[in-house]
């Protein structure tokens, strides 16, 4: 079933594997490093405001080029709030709106899992060194 047929089925949901599927789009989104960065920092200054300056400063590595791109998509899903002060350089503020704080909650479980997991990860990727895609050592 595709998602637009799913949606017409009345049940509300997509096809996850549809990559058409609205919801697989905005897994798409909110999946990313940047994003899950941005919308920490956010949550813990919240309800506060936090500059784009102290956000890049708070997020190690990020460009300004991918801070921008990540906060417009934010804003246009409607998890964050901006505000420009009309000075000159104009001020840009952002915080998270309801939406954006009721992802925080979930965004964190799964930071907590990498962290609890991370070892046992690391140790399957070195176990695996050396082997080919179907889990064979080379010309074996």
């Amino acid at each position: 079933m595709t998602s637009q047929a799913a949606r017409s089925a009345g049940n509300g949901r997509g096809d996850l594997f549809d990559p058409e599927c609205p919801t697989r789009q905005l897994l798409d989104r909110i999946g990313t490093k940047w994003m899950s960065m941005a919308v920490k920092v956010l949550a813990e200054a919240a309800p506060h405001e936090v500059r784009f300056a102290e956000l890049r400063r708070r997020m190690p590595g990020v460009s300004q080029k991918m801070l921008s791109v990540t906060l417009h998509s934010l804003v246009r899903d409607g998890l964050v709030a901006r505000r420009v002060e009309p000075t000159v350089p104009p001020r840009v503020h952002y915080r998270l709106t309801e939406l954006g704080l009721s992802l925080e909650t979930p965004l964190a479980a799964l930071r907590t899992w990498a962290e609890q997991h991370m070892a046992e990860i690391d140790r399957a990727n070195a176990s695996d060194a050396g082997k080919g895609l179907d889990g064979c050592r080379p010309g074996l």
